[in-house]
């Protein structure tokens, strides 16, 4: 019986299961970290319209009673917004900006990766702004 010429393919599997595996590990890293991305995305975007909400309240009383304009005290607005984030906990960081009748809130979220810091990627970074204006009476969304 005559054994086969040698060939030279020790180690091939080798590589193939070593990138097929680190394929694997980014398709993964993506799913479940791309997945916690997006729910922090969401939990910014909640925390940006809440603190946007709760600046709008900051209405100047005096104004509304004596003349009946709708109008924002912008310091109190923006320390109704801040105090509003402050309080969420998530340690997210937020910027408030007050124009005459709008409160804008942006909140950047940090979220650490679970898989892909493997592949050296330790957080993903998401952005949400929400926006509130103070509205006289009762108002309906449009059809």
């Amino acid at each position: 019986m005559t054994r086969p010429p040698h060939r030279q393919d020790r180690g091939q599997i080798t590589v193939f299961v070593v990138i097929l595996t680190t394929a694997v590990v980014m398709f993964a890293g993506l799913l479940l970290d791309g997945g916690l991305a997006l729910a922090a995305q969401v939990r910014a975007l909640g925390e940006a319209q809440e603190a946007a909400r709760a600046g709008a309240q900051a209405l100047d009383l005096n104004a509304y009673r004596t003349t009946g304009t709708v109008r924002l005290l912008p310091d109190e607005a923006r320390t109704r917004a801040r105090t509003h984030l402050a309080g969420t906990g998530s340690g997210d960081i937020g910027t408030v900006t007050v124009t005459d009748d709008t409160v804008t809130v942006t909140v950047t979220a940090h979220q650490r990766t679970q898989l892909l810091r493997v592949l050296g990627l330790d957080t993903l970074t998401v952005t949400a702004t929400g926006t509130a204006r103070p509205a006289h009476g009762i108002t309906t969304p449009d059809p």
